[in-house]
Order: C-alpha cells, then sequence, then structure tokens
C-alpha cells in the first residue's frame, strides 16, 4: 500500500467522474492500482491483502480500507470545508438525516422544531440545486470543449485556507514560474521566496510535495527539508501552515502534510 502526493491526489479527487467520487476510490490503469480519493493511498492490482484474517484482492480491500479509515465517502465529504461543499450547516445536517433514511415526520421530532412541510421544502431546494449543478456541468464542458486552446487550470488543494482568485494558476503559468524560482530544476535550490501571492502558491505546493502522505515530522525533520531549498525554512514552514498545504501540533512537536 503506497500513498501518492497530497496534490496528486486533490487533482484526482477533482477530474474523476461522479459514480467514482460516489464510490470514494478509482481505479487507474496506467500505476495498475486502486486509488482512495480520500487520502491517497494505492493498492495494487494483482496483489492480495490480509486483513483480520481474512484475504482480499485490491479492488475489495480498497472498499475496506475506506470503511476503516473514513467511516463512508458520504461522512468524508459531509467533513469537507464549507468553501467546497457550499452547504450551510442545517443543509449539512437535513443531508446526514436524509442519508440516514429518516422520514419528513422524524426529522422533525429529531431536529425539535418546524414542520414536515418545511423539510419537504428543504428536499425540493436541494433537488432543484443538483439539477442546476448538472446543467452547470454540462455548460462548462460545453464552453471548454469550444476554447480554441483550452489552458486547464491547476486544481486548488482541498486543505487551503482560502480560495480565491490567487488559485486561478494554468499549467503553462506553473512552469514559468518554476522555472524562474528552481532555476536549476525542480529538485534544486529555491533562489528567493515569491512576493507574488500566485508565485508562492506555485512554489509552495512543489515544497509540500517533498513530504509524505500519512506521516508526522518533527520540527526539526521538516526544518532539514526545507533547508534544502532556502536557508529562509522558518518562513516557508509557517507559509505551509498559513496556506492550509501543512498542519501541526499545538505545541509545534509534529507536523504533517494535510489531506
Amino acid at each position: 500500500m503506497d500513498g501518492v502526493g497530497d496534490m496528486q491526489v486533490s487533482d484526482l479527487f477533482w477530474e474523476v467522474p461522479l459514480h467514482e467520487l460516489v464510490q470514494g476510490y478509482a481505479y487507474r490503469e496506467e500505476q495498475g492500482a486502486y486509488l482512495c480519493l480520500a487520502c491517497g493511498e494505492s493498492f495494487e492490482q494483482g496483489i492480495v491483502f490480509p486483513h483480520d484474517g481474512v484475504f482480499y484482492e485490491a479492488s475489495r480491500f480498497v472498499q475496506v480500507h475506506l470503511a476503516e479509515a473514513h467511516g463512508s465517502m458520504f461522512e468524508y465529504l459531509m467533513g469537507l470545508d464549507k468553501k467546497l461543499t457550499g452547504l450551510t450547516d442545517l443543509q449539512k445536517r437535513l443531508l446526514t438525516l436524509f442519508h440516514e433514511g429518516l422520514s419528513d415526520n422524524e426529522i422533525v421530532k429529531t431536529m425539535e422544531g418546524g414542520s414536515s412541510s418545511t423539510i419537504r421544502n428543504h428536499r425540493f431546494a436541494l433537488r432543484e440545486r443538483a439539477k442546476q449543478a448538472k446543467v452547470f456541468l454540462a455548460l462548462m464542458e460545453l464552453a471548454d470543449g469550444r476554447t480554441a486552446k483550452p489552458q486547464r487550470l491547476i486544481t486548488p488543494h482541498k486543505t487551503a485556507t482560502m480560495v480565491d482568485e490567487r488559485y486561478a494558476v494554468t499549467e503553462q503559468e506553473r512552469e514559468s514560474v518554476m522555472k524562474i524560482y528552481f532555476k536549476e530544476g525542480p529538485d534544486g535550490p529555491l533562489s528567493e521566496i515569491p512576493r507574488k501571492e500566485k508565485r508562492k502558491l506555485v512554489v509552495l505546493r512543489h515544497l509540500a510535495r517533498q513530504f509524505s502522505d500519512n506521516k508526522k515530522y518533527t520540527e526539526k525533520e521538516v526544518n532539514e527539508v526545507l533547508k534544502k531549498r532556502h536557508a529562509d525554512f522558518a518562513t516557508l514552514r509557517r507559509y505551509l501552515i498559513e496556506y492550509g498545504f501543512m498542519d501541526r501540533e499545538p505545541n509545534g512537536s509534529l507536523y504533517w502534510i494535510k489531506q
């Protein structure tokens, strides 16, 4: 079982078709593996995975992993930040109750207020929103298809603290920024810390890939990784936290890539 980089998971998360996002995993033929869309864990086809006295093929074990590590894809998606789901707290609670199979009257009792007609109105509004989202997706596909030279935007990482125009970076722009700030190549040193937000995000995204998923680092270990890229490792470490690429314990004892 191997993890793929957080940024790669982020791209895959947004690009898979709806049915794969719903099931929570995707098979990638080029890797010959099933990937968990929640954390990026990969399970190679052809390998048998033992678990609690039972042996599973990769296609089944990725489902076991999803259930044990993340509960369910519904729970994982509901746990995403509001900026990604666009859901209010009330809508999240209602969707959870709908998912549990409660009737309108049972939901009224659970919420200790409102009426069954109010709940029906909420159901209707959410279904209408789903229809609108479907039409919007179709329009975006058609709009992109008519563009002479479609420019693929870099997908923001799921843990971004705020998604705004700073993230409107094309693949071409990313490559240009990398050449400017990593003059000796992507594995070389960072010439300087960018001041412009877009450029800073490109650089931080690249630096975050130097850390493994599902692993915790001491502050010293983080510093050692960043020091190889730039002398001002403290600023880089702080930016990785501020921009949502990394998280840490309150006392700063351990750091990790946010999922």
